[in-house]
């Protein structure tokens, strides 16, 4: 009977060490930023549990004696804001109903010109994708007097359909943009026997093309839905009153002029509007990176 004997290596078990040591480092730096970078969201959750005294009698990086959810209620239905004290839930339902139309319809929109242009290629077709491509590079800025001026012309001003028209519009580059991309990485002989077989432009964006999209999909639905509800620049320009969206109306919370701040109230208001994307991101963050990576490499 043969034993075998293993040799002792001291430059391999040298080396394990010391690799585990700079994954050990790395760890370690990661979860100090990540709790410098949650420290100020970390704050802003235990104050919003926090009664009014225990903040001025321990400062505002404390934590709760004592935790109540009476604040959330009054944000919720009786806190003023923006001229009424119905609370922030109309503001709420405004940015519901504006963000998840508009996402959709850009959505749509975007995944037909993405279609379009990467498998139906047409003269000129890259020029148009570069136009339609610039609107991602342009600000915000640029575009409020030419707006202010359609939504006056069709009547849509201090509306949310008003804000839903902007959003759509505004949105269609950045899914164009996505959609293009991605939709480039499908194999054009698909495209090319399915029209061999008969099928159409838009059986094939059916049969074909969609079935292929969820992974973009759920990047530009992530993407645009955030970008939507925590819009500010249009909220607060082409609406006031009861029709403004939640993160518009937040303003007023903070410009309300009173000599005592509730940081409680307000820590709950401030949650409250920031819900919505962070359930999505929560929920969905896996699917938006792998959405974004996937067919990157053809």
């Amino acid at each position: 009977m043969s034993s075998t004997t293993i040799a002792y290596d001291p430059l391999a078990s040298a080396g394990t060490w010391r690799r585990r040591r700079a994954r050990i480092g790395v760890h370690l730096a990661l979860a100090a930023f990540a709790a410098w970078y949650l420290l100020p969201i970390a704050v802003v959750i235990l104050n919003s549990f926090r009664g009014l005294d225990d903040i001025g009698r321990n400062g505002l990086i404390a934590v709760p004696r004592e935790f109540s959810l009476a604040h959330w209620g009054i944000v919720w239905h009786r806190l003023c804001v923006s001229g009424g004290c119905a609370g922030i839930a109309p503001f709420f339902v405004n940015s519901l109903e504006m963000a998840v139309p508009a996402t959709l319809i850009s959505t749509a929109i975007g995944a037909i010109n993405g279609y379009v242009l990467s498998k139906w290629r047409f003269r000129g077709s890259e020029t148009l994708f570069l136009v339609m491509t610039l609107g991602v590079f342009m600000p915000g800025q640029m575009v409020l007097l030419p707006w202010a001026i359609t939504l006056g012309w069709l009547g849509l001003t201090n509306t949310i359909a008003g804000l839903v028209l902007i959003h759509c519009v505004q949105g269609i580059s950045f899914t164009t943009l996505f959609c293009r991309n991605y939709y480039v990485n499908i194999p054009d002989e698909l495209i090319r026997a399915a029209r061999i077989d008969g099928a159409g432009f838009w059986r094939i964006f059916r049969r074909i093309v969609l079935p292929l999209s969820p992974p973009i999909l759920i990047v530009t639905v992530i993407w645009q839905f955030t970008g939507i509800w925590n819009d500010f620049l249009f909220g607060i320009t082409f609406s006031s009153g009861a029709h403004q969206p939640i993160t518009a109306a937040l303003i007023g919370l903070s410009a309300a002029g009173t000599s005592v701040h509730q940081y409680n109230v307000e820590s709950a208001a401030v949650l409250m509007g920031a819900l919505p994307p962070l359930l999505i991101y929560l929920f969905g963050g896996r699917y938006f990176v792998r959405g974004l990576t996937q067919g990157a490499i053809k």
